[in-house]
């Protein structure tokens, strides 16, 4: 129920799913393909495409609840290039009728495998932003990420990179980090820079699926969940993903500061220089960032479309009395609320927050519930990090360039290896898991 004294937002975020959860993907760790169970009646993709009263209601609402200059949508699914050129037509004739002279912003995740010259003249000419999904090298990648008949879909995506280069399509990468590809962290950070990726983001793949399939028959149970149920066989490990990052990290500091941006290090960044961390997973609380869904109904986070997180339907009601609802409101709070003391008293609390409220299905070492499962790694993370994000912060502060961090880098490492230089074949001091000579070595 809408609480219609409540204030909603200054400014909300709603991701799009204009064909909901169909794909034309079989991504083994994929948590959203399963949704199609939620409207078993429906079947296709026709079927599942966003209708245009639906289109027309989200997107003039949307633009009307924003009260800023400039409306970022988010077209994302399933796979949302499925609903055709057309459909994406009609999103930007209905975005300039109802823009009342705000900036509209549009990106688009999508797998990469229908693209072609005519989407990315599109694409271009409209700038969207593409984010493309890239798990590493073909080997990596192809890993899980298979086609419908279990094929790899690698050659597809690097076609894809082409074209969008080709076209000038402004695009970013999104690497699932999953059980198989964290464990060669520079491999998939030294492809994606390859590709011309210039900015990535690392989101890891953690889910729980029920030992007894509930009704509803979603596998892929929520955090509220307390029948058996186990971390799927693709999910990172804790401690891996924190490698991962770390490994990442010390290559990034050393040499692609201002080069390359990665996601996490950014927003890391943030909270050193004592900012509200612009990520939703990483802020005290949440509840600002929804999912619609192909049929107009409004979910609190599209990592919660389940029945009990249902806000409402946009033909029925209103998209800000649904955001600034009683349910809404609670959702979000809960983040902060449901904090174990174990993470209230961490150090690196006011960088992590908890992570996302969706992994924290762990125990704190004191028995306490709601510890996230990824709690080991991102601690290690945040700590190695400590450092360098307070020298980057420190000349933030005097408005110079973070990027000033490489030399500092640079000096801290001789330092070290003048106290004892590592052998040709020792492991490089700086962390990255590479022998010194194929390193830092290798630079000298």
């Amino acid at each position: 129920m809408s609480d219609p004294a409540a204030k909603h937002p200054v400014a909300f975020h709603v991701i799009a799913k204009p064909v909901g959860p169909i794909c034309n993907l079989d991504c083994r760790y994929c948590f959203y393909l399963e949704k199609t169970r939620l409207y078993p009646a429906e079947n296709g993709v026709a079927a599942w495409a966003m209708r245009e009263d639906v289109l027309e209601s989200f997107i003039r609402q949307y633009i009307g609840a924003q009260e800023v200059q400039v409306v970022n949508f988010a077209w994302q699914g399933g796979e949302p290039t499925l609903l055709g050129l057309e459909f994406f037509k009609r999103v930007v004739e209905l975005q300039k009728k109802y823009s009342g002279g705000k900036r509209i912003e549009n990106g688009l995740q999508t797998n990469g495998v229908l693209l072609d010259d005519r989407w990315c003249e599109f694409l271009a000419g409209n700038r969207f932003l593409v984010g493309l999904s890239v798990d590493g090298p073909p080997g990596l990648h192809d890993m899980y990420r298979t086609g419908r008949g279990g094929g790899p879909t690698s050659p597809t995506v690097m076609k894809a990179v082409a074209l969008l280069k080709k076209h000038a399509v402004e695009f970013n990468t999104l690497t699932v980090v999953q059980r198989y590809n964290a464990e060669k962290p520079l491999e998939v950070y030294r492809f994606l820079k390859e590709a011309g990726s210039g900015f990535m983001q690392f989101i890891p793949a953690v889910a729980r699926c029920a030992h007894d399939i509930p009704p509803d028959g979603l596998a892929l149970v929520p955090v509220e969940y307390s029948a058996p149920a186990r971390v799927t066989e693709w999910s990172v490990r804790p401690l891996q993903y924190g490698n991962f990052l770390c490994v990442i990290f010390d290559e990034w500091v050393r040499r692609d500061v201002g080069r390359f941006f990665v996601q996490l290090f950014d927003v890391a960044l943030e909270s050193w220089c004592g900012l509200e961390p612009g990520l939703c997973v990483y802020r005290r609380t949440c509840g600002e960032a929804m999912a619609i869904e192909h049929n107009g109904d409004l979910y609190s986070c599209d990592h919660y479309v389940y029945p009990a997180n249902r806000l409402g339907n946009i033909v029925e009601q209103s998209l800000v009395s649904m955001a600034a609802s009683a349910q809404q409101r609670e959702f979000g709070e809960n983040k902060l609320r449901r904090l174990p003391r174990y993470c209230q008293e961490c150090e690196v609390r006011f960088a992590c927050n908890g992570e996302c409220p969706k992994n924290r299905f762990a125990a704190t070492p004191d028995g306490e519930a709601g510890l996230n499962y990824l709690c080991e790694g991102l601690r290690l993370f945040f700590n190695h990090v400590d450092p360098f994000m307070r020298y980057m912060a420190q000349e933030l502060h005097e408005q110079r360039p973070p990027a000033n961090v490489m030399p500092w880098v640079r000096e801290r490492d001789m330092s070290s290896r003048h106290a004892g230089k590592p052998g040709r074949n020792d492991p490089c001091p700086c962390g990255s898991g590479q022998k010194y000579k194929k390193c830092c070595g290798a630079t000298q």
